[in-house]
């Protein structure tokens, strides 16, 4: 019996390693061309964020969660502010901060492509105030420059070059 219930734990783990995300959002540039995806898991200590882009300028961007879920190119204004529901702050440096979508610099190698994998702490999926899924949404949204992670209230990063709204998934 004990070795049937370790065969299936073992059948098992590989599976939930692979498991759908419970979030997604397609990243658009400011034409409306698809330029990568974000996946997002419940993870211990939070919600892990994957994503892969293309089609950037080399070198690092800023990148954050938004606190409205619309993308209206080109400027992604529509996009609102920096998911913030406790009234922190901008930036993983500063003493006061950080947003709850804050984080660290997506870099874009030589060819445009970008891809990371960070943990949001201060954010869920599920219900209540820190919830990606409140009312009105969030998005992500890509910025023309670095994050110099302390200025308010956005890191001097720049314009929004490319925009995605978080959705759960299907």
């Amino acid at each position: 019996m004990n070795r049937s219930i370790a065969a299936i734990v073992a059948f098992a783990l590989p599976a939930l390693a692979f498991a759908a995300p419970a979030a997604t959002a397609e990243i658009k540039n400011a034409a409306g061309e698809t330029i990568g995806t974000a996946a997002f898991h419940s993870a211990p200590g939070g919600v892990e964020l994957t994503i892969r882009v293309s089609k950037l300028s080399p070198g690092p961007h800023g990148f954050h969660i938004h606190a409205v879920g619309k993308c209206e190119g080109p400027e992604f204004k529509s996009a609102g502010g920096h998911f913030n529901p406790t009234g922190k702050h901008h930036g993983l440096e500063n003493p006061a901060g950080p947003h709850a979508g804050d984080m660290p610099n997506l870099v874009a190698a030589a060819d445009g492509t970008a891809s990371a994998t960070v943990v949001l702490k201060s954010v869920t999926l599920e219900p209540g105030e820190a919830s990606l899924f409140h009312e009105g949404g969030t998005s992500v949204v890509i910025h023309a420059g670095p994050d110099d992670m302390k200025t308010d209230p956005a890191g001097n990063s720049g314009a929004r070059v490319a925009c995605g709204v978080v959705e759960r998934a299907r």
